[in-house]
């Protein structure tokens, strides 16, 4: 019955005290995330592979 009634209370809440944002701005918002996503990926993987070359370079010193 506790769970029935804060799933209830939940909606209840969701559909009176949210102030949910315009269709417009969950778009702008959501293309920000994606560029900021992607951006954010590349430079991980760019000193993913920064640190694959260095790690190379220094087995291969020692080698040698």
């Amino acid at each position: 019955m506790k769970v029935t009634n804060y799933i209830s209370e939940a909606f209840t809440e969701l559909k009176a005290n949210v102030t949910w944002p315009e269709w417009s701005e969950i778009q702008r918002l959501t293309i920000i995330v994606a560029v900021f996503s992607v951006i954010f990926a590349l430079v991980t993987f760019g000193v993913d592979k920064g640190f694959e070359v260095l790690v190379a370079k220094v087995y291969s010193f020692l080698k040698n």
